[in-house]
């Protein structure tokens, strides 16, 4: 179900782009935005290990800087039939993680210092387990995926915007008051569908997470452990890097209806939820 839900959003992000791009620039432009934007993502996800390590200031670590994490880890990713990561650990007080890397081989597991002394060992399980399934579903390149089609969709509007405000009067049969009122909205469609593809991104890897930690009220627990201190420590971060992070590291949005649509993350109380609900069903 998770699988189709993604599925869909891609194809509706790949259509919004098709239809945005010709509307603009024919097919030809379209297709120009299109690699001009994967190749800025994907050098992004090629070097998405260093650049997101350096966000977070993390420290790769051995098995002999922190042995009792590096044990969990591995005893983990063994579970998930995962090759070993590179664990690391960033230096800030709150109590979160994060998963980076462009494949299973070339992954990265961080975990903050601030976790390491906020959570009991079970429910750091759960933690690690949610990071290790969001490799095993390769969460990292579905992200990057969504990021370059929104991101073209961006710079076709940008540019269709300012083209529409320089041209003046009708521009080869378009009005310029619908191309701006286009320019603005493509984009933030874009955007509500790279959002909602990483709120299911979230909810899968929950699920799988909790299968790999054979507990899925461990992560439940430390969701709501985590939840809690993100509104009362803060860190310093990129916002770029912050929806890799096991719960938003700044400000978290609240409200409901279309402000629920600009989470990066799922409603924390929706992803326990759900994890109570597959803990019930013994879908360890």
């Amino acid at each position: 179900m998770q699988h189709m839900k993604v599925f869909t959003m891609m194809a509706g992000l790949t259509a919004l782009l098709v239809v945005f791009g010709g509307y603009f620039g024919g097919q030809g432009g379209a297709v120009l935005v299109f690699f001009l934007a994967a190749a800025m993502n994907f050098g992004m996800y090629w070097f998405s290990d260093r650049v997101v390590l350096k966000m977070y200031r993390a420290k790769t670590i051995g098995p002999d800087d922190a042995p009792d994490l590096y044990r969990m880890v591995d005893r983990l990713r063994q579970r998930a039939g995962l090759p070993m990561p590179v664990v690391a650990v960033a230096p800030s007080e709150q109590p979160n993680a994060f998963a980076t890397g462009r494949s299973p081989k070339k992954a990265v597991v961080c975990v903050t210092a601030g976790i390491l002394r906020a959570l009991p060992p079970r429910e750091l399980e759960g933690v690690i387990a949610h990071e290790l399934a969001h490799i095993q579903h390769r969460h990292m390149l579905t992200g990057t995926m969504a990021a370059t089609m929104a991101g073209a969709v961006g710079i076709l509007a940008t540019v269709a915007r300012w083209g529409a405000i320089f041209a003046g009067g009708r521009d080869g049969g378009r009005n310029p008051i619908a191309l701006i009122v286009m320019s603005i909205v493509a984009p933030l469609a874009a955007m509500i569908i790279q959002f909602a593809i990483s709120r299911q991104n979230e909810f899968q890897a929950d699920a799988t997470g909790g299968r790999i930690a054979g507990d899925p009220l461990a992560l439940a627990g430390a969701l709501e452990s985590l939840e809690r201190s993100a509104r009362r420590i803060p860190m310093e971060v990129n916002p770029a890097a912050a929806h890799l992070a096991i719960v938003n590291p700044l400000a978290s949005i609240r409200g409901g209806g279309m402000m629920r649509l600009l989470r990066t993350h799922p409603p924390t109380e929706d992803r326990v939820a759900r994890l109570r609900e597959q803990a019930a069903r013994g879908d360890v």
